[in-house]
This record gives structure tokens, sequence and C-alpha cells, in this order.
């Protein structure tokens, strides 16, 4: 059977940013964990010690590991490697990646936490219990429909006690007060709930109250980290990835705390989210601990390109990593 096939942005037939259709049938079949070491011997790839090599493919499959043997491709069709390239750098390359995400997770972690206490407060004190029900607070209403239905999905799907016990007692209105409904719904969904919201009053004052001057920007940096987290979530590369959602990159001069140059920031690389989740996380717990495991981290691996990530020359100079 032949079936039709359009090619995500990073893969190396998208050139130009356009998605390139093909019709082919998948023929490809399974191969052992020695034929893929075997594979990579043959595409110049030096491997140190094969009994480590046949652990590591045990434990990180093939195609995932792969992500970190790209960056060492001469030829990205034929994926034969540059001259040299150790198969042990590729390993420090991806455990690099996973306690980086591991750092990225639990900073977003706190941000999403006062996020939503921040925004349940904000706009139940104004416009009561079931704000999220209204429509007509929302500026988009398909968006909004959309939201809604996606809310009704995921409290559906929760376990949690308190929207159990709530759903036994109670029976009008047909979903329980923001203060419940919004601790089960995605950080997706409470940013877009956000972005939506008509109220630009209230959403300014949550901006500024994490040191943020308009609330635009707090918009594009919640759908940022989002996509961020979803990444860490999903165990997915984070490190030379190119995002698809881009923060909005304020001026130093508009800040009100340490911040950074952005003229050479590029928005759809890790570093220019990562700063907006530091400089987030500054203003809600001074005392955080993410700039230096991004530190400690860099030097543990100092392999590592951080210009694959975006990070410009001199970033450690800039105020918000001093």
């Amino acid at each position: 059977m032949t079936v039709s096939t359009t090619l995500p942005d990073e893969s190396p037939a998208n050139q130009g940013g356009t998605f390139v259709l093909y019709s082919m049938e998948y023929n490809k079949q399974p191969i052992s964990i020695a034929d893929q070491i075997a594979q990579l011997k043959a595409r110049g790839l030096i491997i140190e010690d094969e009994e480590i090599a046949k652990e590591t493919l045990s434990i990180i499959s093939y195609f995932r590991f792969a992500n970190y043997l790209r960056p060492y491709e001469a030829d990205k069709s034929t994926h034969t490697f540059k001259q040299g390239k150790l198969f042990s750098n590729a390993v420090r390359l991806y455990y690099f990646d996973k306690e980086l995400r591991s750092i990225l997770f639990s900073a977003i972690q706190t941000v999403e936490i006062v996020l939503r206490t921040s925004v349940i407060q904000n706009f139940s004190m104004k416009y009561g219990p079931f704000w999220f029900m209204d429509d007509s607070l929302f500026k988009d209403t398909k968006m909004y429909s959309d939201c809604l239905n996606t809310i009704r999905t995921e409290l559906s799907r929760t376990k949690e006690d308190f929207i159990k016990t709530h759903f036994a007692k109670y029976d009008r209105p047909d979903m329980p007060p923001a203060w419940k409904t919004l601790e089960v719904v995605s950080f997706g969904t409470l940013g877009k709930l956000f972005s939506n919201f008509s109220d630009t009053a209230v959403k300014k004052s949550i901006a500024r109250s994490f040191n943020v001057p308009q609330h635009e920007y707090l918009e594009s940096w919640i759908a940022s980290l989002a996509a961020l987290r979803n990444c860490c979530a999903h165990h997915a590369r984070v490190w030379n990835r190119v995002y698809p959602i881009k923060p909005q990159m304020p001026k130093a001069k508009w800040m009100r705390s340490a911040w950074i140059d952005v003229s050479d920031v590029v928005p759809d690389r890790l570093y220019a989210t990562l700063c907006c989740l530091l400089y987030w996380v500054n203003n809600i717990q001074p005392d955080n601990s993410v700039k230096t495991e991004i530190f400690r981290l860099l030097e543990k691996y100092p392999l590592v390109d951080v210009t694959a990530m975006g990070f410009p020359k001199n970033w450690q100079k800039e105020a918000l990593w001093q």
C-alpha cells in the first residue's frame, strides 16, 4: 500500500520551512542492537566499548538516541559521521539533555503553581466562582468554546478526590468553581484562558505582580513555557531544538528586575524561553537555585555546544545571569 506523509519542520527533507509531500511505502525492518551498533560503526562512528554501547541502546531506543548523533553527521542523507566522532560523547549529550529537562521542569512547576493561584484569585474575586463558564468575558468565542470543551474533558478524566467529592455533593452548575476546576486543567489550557480573557486590567495586574511590564509579554511567556513543559514531560529533546512558540522579549529598559540585552537573542531557541523562565522564577522566589543549577550542569558537560540552544556570546555577563 502506498501512503502519503508530510515531514516535520526538523526533517532534512523539509527545505526552507515548507512541507515536502512523498508517496512511498515504508518497508524497513527492525534490527537487533548488535546490528544497530554495526551500522553506526559502518557509518564511521567510533564506539570505544561495544558492551557499554549495547547497554546504552537497551536503555535508550535507537531512534531517540539518534537525536544526539545528528550533530556529528557529515552527511544528513546517508547519516555518515564526521571523522573522529565518539559514541560516548553522544551519550554524554543525552544525559546532559536529561538533566537539563529536570531543572527546567522543576522551575516551570514553580511558575505554573503561582500562576494558577494568581489567575484563580484575581479573576474569581472580580467575576465570581464560575467566570470561566461565562463566554461574554472572552474575546474569541471559538477559542473559548474549544477551551471549555477541553476543560470538561480534563474534569472527566481527573482522579482528584476534591473533584469527585464536589460532584458527589453538587450537580449545579455542571462544573466546580474556578478554585477547584483550574487546579486540574493543563498549563496550556490555563494559558489559553488567560490570553483570551477580555479584561486587560486584571491581566496587567497579574503581569506586573511578576514584574513583567505588560500582559502581552506574559501571555507569550505562558505559551512558550507550556510548549517547553510538554517537551520536558514527554522526555523530548530540549537541547538543539527549534521551538514553534516564541516568547516576546522586552527590552531591558522596560523590565523592573535584572534582565538581558535581547538584540542578539534568537527567540525560537531554548535560551530565550530559559531567560523568561529564570526572570519569572527570580520574581517569585529570589533565593531559587535555577541559575546555579544551569551553571553546574554546563560545567559538568563542557562538550555541550551552548550556541545550539541559542546562547549568545558573553551571555554569562548579562545582568540576569550575574
